[in-house]
C-alpha cells in the first residue's frame, strides 16, 4: 500500500480518506454493475458516436435504472463532444445521469456562468499540449459550482481523439493543475500498474480510466477493473 506523509495528511482527509475513481467508457449494463460493485465511484458513458466506446442515450436509459437500485449507487457521467447545452441537459434528464463532462470546445460560460442551464451539472476535460495551455485554459474552465466534484479533468493530448487513447497524460502538467483546485481528475493512460504511482506524484482528487480496465474498446475486463479501483484505494495514512 501506498503511504500518505503527513504533509499529506489533511488533503486526503478532506476527501473522506479515498482517491475517487472513475471507470470509463462502459457500454454494458453487467460492466458497469461490477464496477459499482467494485467500489467506482463514478461511472462513464461515452455519447459520441465516432468514440469506440459509444453508447446511445437511449441505451443509457436502459442501464441506469438498474444502476439506481443499487444501495449506494456511483455518481453517472454522461461525456459529451461538442454538444449542445440544450442538447446535453436534455440528455441528462432522459438518461437520468448526474454529471456532463464536456470533452470538446465548449466554451467556459456553459460550465461557469451562473445563468447556463448546465451550471453545476457539467465539468470540462482539456487535452493540453503544455504547461502554460493548461494552466490557462484551466483559468476559464475550473468549475466553480458550489459542492460540483469533479471541478476539471485533465487527459492526454491527442490531435484527433477525445480521450480513450490509452497514452500517458502529462504528470507535472497535472501537478500543477491540482494545485489550483480540489476537485482535480487524473486520467489519460492509467492502468492497474501505474495508478498507484500516479497518485503519490499527482495526489489528484480522483483518476479516471477506460481503455486501461478494457478487454477490448467499451468491453470491461473485470479483473483489471478490480484491479485498478483496489489499486488506487489502497493509499493509507500513516
Amino acid at each position: 500500500m501506498a503511504l500518505v506523509s503527513p504533509s499529506e495528511l489533511h488533503y486526503y482527509q478532506s476527501m473522506s480518506h479515498s482517491v475517487q475513481v472513475k471507470i470509463c467508457g462502459l457500454t454494458r449494463l453487467e460492466d458497469a454493475l461490477h464496477a459499482a460493485e467494485c467500489g467506482a465511484d463514478y461511472l462513464g458513458f461515452i455519447i459520441f458516436p465516432p468514440s469506440k466506446r459509444y453508447i446511445a442515450a437511449e441505451d443509457v436509459a436502459k442501464i441506469v435504472p438498474e444502476l439506481r437500485k443499487l444501495d449506494s449507487c456511483p455518481k453517472l457521467v454522461g461525456v459529451f463532444v461538442d454538444e449542445t447545452p440544450d442538447t446535453v441537459l436534455n440528455t441528462l434528464n432522459q438518461c437520468d445521469l448526474d454529471l456532463a463532462q464536456l470533452h470538446g470546445h465548449e466554451v467556459p460560460s456553459q460550465i461557469n456562468d451562473p445563468n447556463s442551464i448546465l451550471h453545476g451539472r457539467a465539468y470540462k476535460a482539456l487535452r493540453p499540449q503544455s504547461l502554460a495551455e493548461a494552466e490557462a485554459d484551466a483559468e476559464w474552465y475550473i468549475a466553480e459550482a458550489p459542492n460540483l466534484l469533479p471541478s476539471i479533468l485533465i487527459d492526454a493530448y491527442h490531435p484527433e481523439l477525445y480521450g480513450g487513447t490509452g497514452e500517458l497524460s502529462d504528470w507535472e502538467i497535472g501537478k500543477a493543475i491540482n494545485l489550483m483546485t480540489e476537485g482535480f481528475m487524473l486520467a489519460g493512460g492509467l492502468t492497474p500498474d501505474n495508478v498507484v504511482q500516479a497518485i503519490e506524484e499527482v495526489l489528484p482528487f480522483g483518476v479516471d480510466v477506460a481503455s486501461g480496465t478494457e478487454a477490448s474498446p467499451g468491453i470491461k475486463d473485470p479483473q483489471l477493473v478490480e484491479a485498478f479501483i483496489s489499486n488506487a484505494k489502497s493509499i493509507r495514512f500513516k
